[in-house]
Protein backbone atom coordinates (compact mmCIF):
# COMPACT_ATOMS: atom_id res chain seq x y z
CA UNK A 1 0.00 0.00 0.00
CA UNK A 2 1.39 3.53 -0.84
CA UNK A 3 0.15 6.68 0.97
CA UNK A 4 0.37 10.06 0.05
CA UNK A 5 -0.11 12.56 2.50
CA UNK A 6 -0.37 16.42 2.19
CA UNK A 7 -0.40 18.98 4.65
CA UNK A 8 -2.23 21.81 2.60
CA UNK A 9 -0.98 25.47 2.52
CA UNK A 10 -0.77 28.18 0.54
CA UNK A 11 3.00 29.19 0.65
CA UNK A 12 4.17 25.77 1.18
CA UNK A 13 2.29 22.72 1.03
CA UNK A 14 3.63 19.49 2.58
CA UNK A 15 3.55 16.01 0.82
CA UNK A 16 5.01 13.00 2.11
CA UNK A 17 4.98 9.75 0.20
CA UNK A 18 5.16 5.89 2.16
CA UNK A 19 5.07 2.36 1.31
CA UNK A 20 3.73 -0.15 3.84
CA UNK A 21 4.92 -3.45 3.75
CA UNK A 22 4.33 -5.76 6.59
CA UNK A 23 2.84 -3.43 9.02
CA UNK A 24 5.89 -1.37 8.39
CA UNK A 25 6.39 2.06 6.53
CA UNK A 26 9.15 3.23 4.67
CA UNK A 27 10.13 6.52 3.29
CA UNK A 28 9.65 6.83 -0.89
CA UNK A 29 9.37 10.62 -1.47
CA UNK A 30 8.85 14.62 1.07
CA UNK A 31 9.11 17.71 0.28
CA UNK A 32 7.13 20.74 -0.53
CA UNK A 33 5.61 22.43 -3.27
CA UNK A 34 6.09 26.28 -2.68
CA UNK A 35 4.33 29.11 -4.04
CA UNK A 36 5.95 32.61 -4.25
CA UNK A 37 4.29 35.15 -1.86
CA UNK A 38 2.66 38.17 -3.35
CA UNK A 39 2.03 35.81 -6.77
CA UNK A 40 -2.10 36.08 -7.27
CA UNK A 41 -4.03 33.49 -5.72
CA UNK A 42 -5.27 31.48 -9.14
CA UNK A 43 -1.85 31.63 -9.93
CA UNK A 44 -0.78 30.21 -6.70
CA UNK A 45 -3.24 27.15 -6.44
CA UNK A 46 -2.02 26.33 -10.36
CA UNK A 47 0.79 25.86 -8.95
CA UNK A 48 0.11 23.62 -5.83
CA UNK A 49 -2.52 21.70 -8.41
CA UNK A 50 -0.29 21.06 -11.18
CA UNK A 51 2.47 20.38 -8.90
CA UNK A 52 0.43 17.70 -6.71
CA UNK A 53 -0.85 16.12 -10.60
CA UNK A 54 2.86 15.28 -10.99
CA UNK A 55 3.68 13.99 -7.76
CA UNK A 56 0.88 11.72 -7.88
CA UNK A 57 1.39 10.47 -11.47
CA UNK A 58 5.12 10.15 -10.22
CA UNK A 59 4.28 8.20 -6.95
CA UNK A 60 1.57 6.58 -7.96
CA UNK A 61 -0.15 6.26 -4.71
CA UNK A 62 -3.01 3.64 -3.43
CA UNK A 63 -4.66 6.78 -1.08
CA UNK A 64 -4.23 10.03 0.18
CA UNK A 65 -4.36 11.17 3.61
CA UNK A 66 -4.83 14.54 4.37
CA UNK A 67 -4.92 17.08 7.17
CA UNK A 68 -8.28 18.66 8.33
CA UNK A 69 -8.05 21.95 9.00
CA UNK A 70 -8.10 23.62 11.98
CA UNK A 71 -9.15 27.46 13.68
CA UNK A 72 -6.58 29.51 12.74
CA UNK A 73 -6.81 33.59 14.07
CA UNK A 74 -5.96 34.98 10.80
CA UNK A 75 -9.21 34.14 8.77
CA UNK A 76 -7.74 35.66 5.59
CA UNK A 77 -4.63 33.20 6.05
CA UNK A 78 -7.91 30.20 7.03
CA UNK A 79 -9.20 30.82 3.77
CA UNK A 80 -6.42 30.94 1.44
CA UNK A 81 -5.48 27.58 3.37
CA UNK A 82 -9.16 26.11 2.66
CA UNK A 83 -9.26 26.77 -1.07
CA UNK A 84 -5.08 25.36 -1.31
CA UNK A 85 -6.91 22.10 0.52
CA UNK A 86 -9.45 21.74 -1.87
CA UNK A 87 -7.10 22.19 -5.07
CA UNK A 88 -5.26 18.77 -3.08
CA UNK A 89 -8.72 17.07 -2.65
CA UNK A 90 -10.00 18.13 -6.07
CA UNK A 91 -6.53 16.52 -7.76
CA UNK A 92 -6.82 13.16 -5.91
CA UNK A 93 -10.29 12.95 -6.37
CA UNK A 94 -10.01 13.48 -10.67
CA UNK A 95 -7.25 11.23 -9.90
CA UNK A 96 -9.89 8.75 -8.65
CA UNK A 97 -8.10 7.93 -5.41
CA UNK A 98 -9.88 7.35 -1.96
CA UNK A 99 -9.48 10.13 0.50
CA UNK A 100 -9.29 9.98 3.94
CA UNK A 101 -8.72 13.14 6.37
CA UNK A 102 -7.29 13.13 9.89
CA UNK A 103 -7.46 16.61 12.43
CA UNK A 104 -4.37 18.11 14.06
CA UNK A 105 -5.11 16.54 17.41
CA UNK A 106 -5.78 13.32 15.39
CA UNK A 107 -2.78 13.15 14.00
CA UNK A 108 -1.00 14.40 16.92
CA UNK A 109 -2.51 11.88 19.20
CA UNK A 110 -1.87 8.66 16.97
CA UNK A 111 1.67 9.37 16.50
CA UNK A 112 2.43 10.52 20.01
CA UNK A 113 -0.04 9.38 22.24
CA UNK A 114 -1.03 12.93 22.86
CA UNK A 115 -3.63 15.64 21.12
CA UNK A 116 -1.35 18.56 21.66
CA UNK A 117 2.18 17.64 21.17
CA UNK A 118 5.02 19.72 19.80
CA UNK A 119 6.46 20.17 16.26
CA UNK A 120 9.43 18.27 18.10
CA UNK A 121 7.57 15.44 19.58
CA UNK A 122 6.04 15.07 16.28
CA UNK A 123 8.80 15.04 13.65
CA UNK A 124 11.15 12.59 16.16
CA UNK A 125 7.89 10.28 16.25
CA UNK A 126 7.85 10.31 12.10
CA UNK A 127 11.85 9.90 12.40
CA UNK A 128 11.49 6.99 14.16
CA UNK A 129 8.02 5.23 12.68
CA UNK A 130 10.27 5.79 9.47
CA UNK A 131 13.69 4.49 11.06
CA UNK A 132 15.38 7.41 9.64
CA UNK A 133 17.96 9.15 10.99
CA UNK A 134 17.71 12.60 10.91
CA UNK A 135 14.08 14.24 11.07
CA UNK A 136 12.31 15.02 7.88
CA UNK A 137 12.78 18.80 6.78
CA UNK A 138 11.11 20.66 5.86
CA UNK A 139 7.98 20.84 9.11
CA UNK A 140 5.69 20.78 6.42
CA UNK A 141 7.26 17.53 4.86
CA UNK A 142 7.31 16.12 8.22
CA UNK A 143 3.91 17.43 9.37
CA UNK A 144 2.82 15.01 5.69
CA UNK A 145 4.31 12.25 6.51
CA UNK A 146 2.73 11.95 9.61
CA UNK A 147 -0.31 12.35 8.06
CA UNK A 148 0.52 9.61 5.97
CA UNK A 149 1.43 7.27 8.94
CA UNK A 150 -1.98 7.91 10.98
CA UNK A 151 -3.69 6.92 8.09
CA UNK A 152 -1.65 3.45 7.87
CA UNK A 153 -2.19 3.25 11.66
CA UNK A 154 -5.78 3.90 12.02
CA UNK A 155 -6.24 1.96 9.02
CA UNK A 156 -4.56 -0.55 10.21
CA UNK A 157 -2.50 -1.68 7.36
Amino acid sequence: MRILGIDPGTGICGFGVIDIKKGRPTLVDAGVISTPPHTPLPERLEDIYDSLHEIITSTKPDVVSIEKLFFMQNITTGISVAEARGVCILVAKQEKLPIFEYSPNEIKKTMTGFGHADKKQMQEMVRLHLKLDQVPKPDDAADALAAAITHSLLAKI
